[in-house]
């Protein structure tokens, strides 16, 4: 499955956006309340999935039936931002939870909150993003996606290379001796900015831990004065000097998998991506992922205060329930939360599109998949990481965000050092 990050600004006034022009896919109605009942808007990534679930709801409860919907990524967010500032949201909204577009969602009082019980069967690292100042708003719906350091087998043999890098000081090394090799150590999507962000993401988290990020996300003052993010910056400027990118990564785009095509057919030895490249690259070269392709975690990095089981990325998706919609959509949407919602089906099906469902004590169903080995991993990863921040982008406001990407890509193209970066930021907190 292929997801893109990118975000945009939450709607401030109430505009108007053509619905046929936006709709990809769907069922039924051309808007929440066409066909006067419980609807909801999801993604095409898992239609076939998201559809199916739905089906088999309506199939069993004719009287609480959902009308679903799916659009494209970047189609969906405007929609979804114009509806809810119009009041005419779907029953259930699709979201990556966090404290970005969500959180204004929640402090304007346009979703409910939900019933602690709903979340026993999730692991606890991924319900926490679904709430805000503790109180539950959102439910996971879909595949957990941890970012990792994938690497080309047959490079790394070539190079001499017997393992992945699990230190940053091995990373380093590592890049030298690529090199050396002639062989370009990373593959980057520059072009779409957001993949960068998955370096300093980890590189924070390693160095100064979760609280660092979560200060900005409170919007302390000065929260990007840190000096883990100072330190952060300055390892990012370190591996670009010691040519740990491939020439031209900025002019190459992760939107169209072509960064992830760098490490499949030899240009690249290694990619930090999310766990959805996973699925890309099978579908693109399946014979690589199955002879040649390895993975494991983002290395640590000495003297860092983060605990190395940690993982950034993204959460998963979730639904959240529309307080404009009348109660008896509520409690439709309600009942399909409870026994709609990650069904044993349901989630038979993500684990055989190749992604790893956040529910608790499916090991069995997991390692019996044709994709075991990598999803048994993410799985043991998400479940057992004490701390799993959101993509960054999706967790903090968006002109935050924004200004984020851009200043961030100025890091990369060293036109901004890490005090310049910092005063930059600390500009956008609210």
């Amino acid at each position: 499955m292929k997801l893109t990050r990118k975000t945009g600004r939450l709607a401030a006034v109430i505009g108007t956006v053509a619905a046929a022009a936006l709709v990809l896919s769907g069922c039924g109605s051309t808007g929440p309340s066409a066909s006067g009942g419980a609807s909801a808007w999801a993604l095409t990534g898992q239609q076939k999935t998201i559809q199916s679930a739905f089906d088999s709801w309506n199939q069993s409860n004719a009287d609480q039936s959902i009308n679903v919907q799916f659009f494209q990524n970047d189609a969906f967010k405007q929609k979804i931002r114009t509806a809810i500032g119009s009041g005419n949201s779907p029953t259930l909204i699709w979201s990556w939870g966090g404290a970005g577009n969500f959180k204004t969602y929640v402090d304007s009082k346009k979703v409910i909150p939900l019933d602690e019980s709903l979340t026993k069967n999730f692991f606890p690292s991924i319900v926490n993003n679904g709430k805000i100042d503790g109180t539950l708003y959102a439910i996971p719906n879909n595949t957990v996606q941890p970012v990792v350091l994938y690497f080309n087998k047959d490079l790394f043999k070539k190079a001499g290379i017997d393992t992945p890098p699990a230190t940053w000081d091995e990373l380093l090394h590592d890049v030298s001796t690529l090199k050396a090799n002639g062989i370009a150590p990373f593959a980057m999507g520059g072009a779409s900015k957001w993949p960068q962000l998955m370096w300093l993401e980890y590189l924070l988290d390693r160095i100064g831990g979760p609280k660092v990020f979560e200060a900005i996300q409170q919007n302390k003052k000065d929260a990007w004065s840190d000096p883990a993010i100072a330190q952060s910056i300055d390892k990012i400027q370190e591996l670009i000097k010691a040519g740990g990118f491939i020439d031209g990564y900025h002019s190459v785009s992760t939107d169209s998998n072509a960064d992830t095509a760098l490490l499949t057919t030899g240009k690249a030895a290694m990619i930090v991506q999310g766990a959805w490249a996973y699925a890309n690259m099978k579908n693109s070269d399946p014979e690589f992922v199955k002879s040649s392709l390895g993975w494991s975690p983002f290395p640590t990095v000495g003297g860092g205060a983060g605990d190395p089981k940690n993982v950034v990325g993204n959460a998963s998706n979730y639904w959240s329930i529309s307080s404009d919609a009348s109660q008896t959509e509520q409690t439709a949407a309600k009942q399909f939360l409870a026994k709609g919602n990650m069904t044993d089906a349901y989630v038979d099906n993500l684990i055989a599109g190749g992604g790893v469902p956040p529910v608790l004590g499916i090991e069995s169903k997991i390692k019996a998949s044709p994709n075991g080995d990598f999803l048994m991993d993410v799985y043991t990863m998400s479940k057992d990481a004490p701390s799993f921040t959101l993509s960054w982008d999706q967790a903090i406001s968006p002109a935050a965000a924004d200004a984020m990407l851009t200043n961030l890509d100025k890091v990369f193209l060293g036109q901004m050092n890490a005090q310049q970066f910092a005063d930059a930021m600390n500009k956008t907190i609210q």
